[in-house]
């Protein structure tokens, strides 16, 4: 049973999309924002943060744009949502931006929405981006 939640977010950031694309699709650009740290085992990934464990499966990549994952235990629970980081670059300004697509219980979206806020606000740190 699906229930939940679709959102969507976008983040303006001051970096090349290619150093970006490091910071989405590896093991070592993702703990430097998104978590404590990360081990990729082929398509499985396992993020750790503060002592626990989350393992993801990724699901589909693009090299320079996009990475998507599920959490192995919406897997198990038969759900089809994911996460999925992709990479804009506006045609005229040029302007990059990390589009967030992720699924949340109805009552859950605004606190995923902050920890979103609070992840992406950890990689502009560490991009240098305001």
């Amino acid at each position: 049973m699906d229930d939940k939640e679709k959102y969507e977010m976008e983040f303006v950031i001051q970096a090349s999309p290619a150093l970006l694309y490091t910071y989405i699709s590896t093991p070592s650009g993702l703990s430097e924002w998104f978590a404590d740290n990360v081990n990729s085992r082929g398509e499985m990934f396992t993020f750790i943060w503060d002592g626990s464990e989350e393992e993801a499966k990724l699901l589909s990549k693009k090299s320079g744009e996009r990475v998507k994952f599920r959490w192995l235990n919406d897997e198990e629970d038969g759900l089809s949502c994911y996460f999925e980081m992709r990479i804009q670059v506006d045609e005229i300004t040029k302007d990059v931006s990390l589009m967030i697509i992720d699924f949340a219980e109805d009552d859950e979206i605004d606190e995923g929405k902050m920890l979103w806020t609070n992840q992406v606000s950890s990689l502009k740190q560490v991009l240098g981006s305001r």
